[in-house]
């Protein structure tokens, strides 16, 4: 029969926050163990021996009375009082009876380590669904499985198995929830160069806690300011996009680093973590549009998540650069212009300053190169880098340290420090040598947390610019999506004249037309509109038309009409044998003065749910690819920033004397579409409008072509 679940309602309610979970009063071991080098071992030393843990800690052992000599209890059954939290440190085939127990006795929190579940097979994957039925029924929490665990730096409690946790405890301000266990680890092992971390968390397979629940409870804890994530796989697109929205308006930036972009990392991320990944254009849409900064590399969302904990970005910042070499501020100059990124303006004041605290071959305006003579005199580096921070044009300054020279580098390094105290204009010192000597060390020890290359400082900067010119949405909110698909959904393509009917009840511009099943009825159509007309072959199945020799436009008399009703059912029945056609559409020829062709698109992605595309249109989308993207659902400010993102905007905007388009007409399309799509649900699948012309400001618009596809539900439309 098994062990019988209460409802948690029923007994003591959790909240579904994180708050005693990551802080917990009380933590049972189950699989504790006395055998050197096991998992379990390591789990109770990290606890015992490692932590400041004081609350009360059961270990659970099938096969001893004691350990680490402590009484062990042969069940977490058996323990006197529910704890917080229960780390299962036990084999996959004893995971689900394990956590039964735990639900049954009232753990509020279940920790899974064990691997070997979804990330391996599709078994695996229904043994974790089952997992979330027992967290969905019981309401205790499931972290993992697949997981390292997790540790509060801050608190100094380490409920995880890592044989290094005792070396990696430098508290801080940054948190970090990742997917996977070793690039957290290796985050944390920046502490070498000064990175505080406050709280880290692994979250594994996702049954149940999600990195989005991280997320949030980081937003709110009063010891966390910046949160760092590497996501392998997003179980809740919709979830994740609130959570950091969320964050963003806490005051609390999220960097984050997604991995599996390409077609080979993504397969690598669902081999290890059972996720799905997502086109990488559509991640990256959506987290600039919820304010998360998004990064390439583990460098850089090292350096980045740093950067963000010394100060917060105005989005106006302009850089200095300063060394004791002439060559390397050259080199941090170039890198900057690369990232798009102004060097400061230094006033009159600053210049002759300088002028006077340093040689007089030094090079005073930005960048700023103090020569060798500050191994003779360290307190020029103090004097002048006092100076240059101060300049009311300096919101950050670079200064590559170029290599090692023992004690000087130390004494340069104390002057930096000090210097660094008295100005809140972030210094960034880039440690360029492989030897970490005196000064690096003075770096490190004084908070300054020293980059190892121009160019991640550089790219960091970028980051940390460009968020500051990020605002918080007014009145927005991602659609809830559920859980990322991992099946292919059926799907069913409407014909066009069946997909403009409704846009065109939706208020969508469209020509006006009827399908034609003879080549008398096309003429009638044709006078009844008025010429000149276009003849389209009318069918679901064939969507590019114009391939297969469809389309005649520009058809100014009956004789025309009745001519291109014969040839396009002639092509259709010569390509297309096997599928069924309506007949052929006859519109009414729109032609817009001045048109530009553009493309309005929205596809229903499986991780972050419709996301509307726009760009140039006709032949231009495949050729160039200038486009830019927007969740669903739109506001008039989204809008309006989706049309001026891509580069053709500038032609939309009047380029080189040309006339304006009607960008208002177009942004009122572009709300059309979005209420159409987020009216339906999660009926529409796929969208296009292309191309939609667009003429000269107040002369309207119009979308000639129209592709919807929507998703098959049993057959019917």
């Amino acid at each position: 029969m098994g062990v019988q679940i209460e409802s948690r309602s029923e007994v003591d309610p959790a909240p579904r926050g994180l708050a005693r979970l990551v802080d917990p009063g009380s933590i049972a071991i189950i699989g504790a163990s006395d055998r050197p080098g096991s998992l379990g071992r390591r789990t109770v030393e990290n606890l015992l021996d490692h932590s400041d843990f004081g609350g009360d800690c059961f270990l659970i052992s099938r096969s001893g009375a004691q350990i680490a000599g402590r009484a062990a209890y042969p069940s977490i059954l058996d323990v006197p009082s529910a704890p917080d939290v229960a780390m299962l440190v036990v084999p996959a085939t004893a995971t689900l009876t394990t956590l039964r127990d735990c639900a049954a006795r009232g753990v509020r929190y279940a920790m899974v380590f064990t691997s070997g579940f979804g990330e391996v097979s599709d078994d695996g994957r229904h043994i974790e669904a089952e997992m979330a039925r027992i967290a969905r029924d019981s309401g205790m929490r499931i972290y993992g499985p697949n997981s390292p665990g997790l540790c509060n730096q801050n608190r100094r409690i380490g409920m995880l198995f890592s044989p290094a946790w005792q070396t990696d405890q430098r508290t801080g301000p940054i948190g970090i929830v990742t997917h996977g266990g070793g690039v957290g680890r290796a985050f944390m092992q920046a502490s070498d160069r000064g990175v505080g971390v406050g709280l880290y968390a692994s979250t594994g397979n996702e049954v149940d806690i999600t990195a989005a629940d991280f997320i949030r409870h980081m937003a709110d804890a009063d010891d966390i300011s910046v949160i760092a994530a590497s996501l392998e796989g997003i179980k809740d697109g919709g979830e994740l996009a609130a959570a950091a929205l969320y964050a963003a308006e806490c005051g609390k930036p999220v960097v984050a680093l997604k991995v599996g972009r390409s077609e080979a990392g993504a397969r690598a991320a669902s081999s290890h973590t059972g996720s799905i990944s997502g086109a990488a254009e559509v991640n990256s849409a959506a987290f600039r549009e919820v304010g998360v900064v998004e990064v390439d590399t583990l460098d850089e969302l090292i350096d980045t998540a740093a950067l963000f904990a010394r100060k917060r970005p105005t989005g106006r910042e302009k850089i200095a650069v300063y060394s004791v070499s002439g060559s390397v501020c050259v080199m941090a100059a170039d890198a900057l212009a690369d990232a798009g990124l102004e060097l400061a303006r230094f006033g009159d004041a600053t210049r002759r300053q300088l002028s006077e605290q340093l040689p007089s071959y030094a090079a005073i305006d930005n960048p700023v190169d103090l020569t060798s003579d500050v191994m003779a005199d360290p307190q020029l580096s103090y004097d002048s880098l006092k100076t240059v921070a101060a300049d009311p044009d300096v919101g950050a300054v670079l200064y590559p340290f170029p290599c090692d020279w023992g004690g000087i580098s130390g004494q340069i390094a104390e002057a930096t420090v000090a210097a660094q105290r008295e100005t809140d204009v972030p210094v960034l010192p880039i440690w360029l040598s492989d030897r970490l000597g005196e000064g690096w060390t003075t770096l490190v020890d004084g908070g300054m947390t020293p980059m190892r290359t121009i160019r991640q400082a550089s790219q960091a900067t970028k980051r940390w610019v460009e968020r500051g010119r990020w605002a918080v949405p007014k009145d927005w909110q991602p659609l809830p999506t559920g859980p990322a698909r991992r099946d292919p959904v059926p799907r069913e393509a409407l014909s066009e004249a069946e997909a403009k009917a409704l846009l065109r009840a939706a208020g969508i511009a469209v020509p006006e037309g009827r399908v034609a099943t003879s080549a008398q009825e096309a003429v009638a159509i044709a006078d009844a509109l008025g010429y000149p007309v276009v003849a389209k072959v009318a069918s679901r199945a064939i969507t590019h038309k114009s391939d297969i020799g469809g389309v005649a436009v520009n058809l100014t008399d009956p004789h025309g009409v009745a001519a291109a009703f014969a040839r396009i059912t002639a092509a259709a029945m010569r390509h297309a044998p096997h599928v069924p056609v309506d007949g052929v559409l006859i519109e009414q020829m729109k032609v817009v003065e001045h048109g530009t062709e553009v493309f309005v698109g929205v596809h229903r992605d499986a991780i972050f749910g419709p996301v509307m595309t726009f760009g140039l249109g006709g032949v231009f989308i495949e050729l160039f690819k200038d486009v830019a993207r927007r969740m669903l659902p739109l506001t008039p400010a989204s809008a309006r920033a989706l049309l001026a993102e891509p580069r053709c905007a500038a032609i939309l905007q009047g380029a080189r004397g040309a006339p304006a388009a009607d960008l208002e007409a177009l942004e009122r399309l572009l709300l059309a579409v979005s209420d159409f799509v987020c009216a339906r649900g999660d009926e529409v699948e796929e969208l296009e409008l292309n191309p939609v012309l667009v003429g000269r400001a107040g002369a309207g618009l119009v979308a000639l072509d129209a592709v919807l596809v929507k998703r098959s539900r049993d057959g019917e439309n």
